[in-house]
């Protein structure tokens, strides 16, 4: 085995750790990818016998390249998504990667706080707090002393612990209060639909999926459990799934395109947000015909 080789080896057995830090950094694997094969591109380059922790140097190297991939972003004056890309799997196949990548229980209601946050906030959080990197290293990459990465992951995580909901740890009692929804929304239940819902529940869309003028996100139970009854009126078929690790489903409208994700995070047995990726080009980008299999019939 070559040095070239030896090295690309190495690179494939820290490849999940390195896309589970870009996913939770810019929240879509698809740039996540990107990230990790632009650290590839570095380490080829590098002089690697100067290395001493290769699985720290790329992580690192990582975290620098989603840094400024999130400060272009911002320079370019893009506005984010609103829901970030999901990880769908089935039920009752789990794709042991999926696992890997949402090993800290990384969901979609964590990752729109983490859109809220400043470039830097969110990697200072991300690095420190999720995968335990000293505030030092953090420290290099973002350019500041220590003592300043450190007040950038305290504001972080303030923002995180005050606006993240935690859902109940059984999946079946998420599958239950979803399934109770579902149920009432295809029965046009208003009253059962409120029963399910907090009174403060969020629903948020994608940015694209709403019509012009139209806001995407729903507060109040009253006005969630409306949505829900019109949009139970256009599907065909619903199909349950994981959404990052927690109850949701994919619908289908006819001939087998998909309309809608939904990832409901449940609290003591209330559904207290939703969040829906309904833009059908963001849809397309994820092949839910594939990582899914045939849609069935709820």
């Amino acid at each position: 085995m070559d040095k070239h080789e030896w090295l690309a080896e190495r690179f494939e057995e820290k490849r999940t750790h390195l896309r589970a830090v870009a996913y939770r950094m810019l929240g879509s694997l698809s740039e996540a990818d990107d990230a990790v094969q632009e650290s590839w591109l570095r380490l080829s380059r590098s002089d690697t016998a100067a290395i001493e922790n290769l699985a720290g140097w790329l992580t690192t190297v990582v975290a620098r390249v989603c840094l400024d991939m999130l400060r272009s972003r911002k320079s370019r004056g893009e506005v984010p998504l609103g829901v970030p890309e999901p990880i769908v799997s089935r039920e009752d196949r789990i794709n042991p990667e999926h696992e890997a990548l949402l090993a800290d229980s990384v969901g979609l209601a964590l990752l729109v706080v983490l859109e809220t946050l400043e470039p830097a906030e969110r990697l200072a959080f991300v690095l420190h707090d999720l995968f335990a990197v000293p505030f030092d290293e953090i420290a290099r990459i973002v350019e500041r002393s220590p003592a300043a990465a450190r007040q950038l992951a305290s504001r972080a995580r303030r923002r995180v612990q005050g606006a993240a909901k935690v859902p109940d740890a059984d999946l079946n009692r998420q599958r239950e209060v979803v399934n109770a929804f579902l149920a009432a929304a295809r029965g046009g239940d208003f009253d059962a639909l409120l029963a399910v819902l907090d009174p403060d529940v969020v629903l948020r869309t994608d940015r694209g999926a709403a019509p012009p003028g139209v806001s995407r996100e729903v507060r109040g139970a009253k006005a969630v459990a409306e949505q829900a009854l019109f949009f139970s009126r256009l599907v065909e078929l619903v199909q349950p799934v994981l959404v990052n690790g927690v109850a949701g489903i994919v619908s289908w409208l006819p001939g087998g395109r998909p309309f809608s994700i939904l990832s409901f995070t449940v609290t003591q047995g209330k559904i207290v947000e939703i969040d829906a990726l309904s833009n059908p080009a963001r849809l397309r980008q994820l092949d839910l015909a594939v990582t899914l299999g045939q849609a069935e019939t709820d």
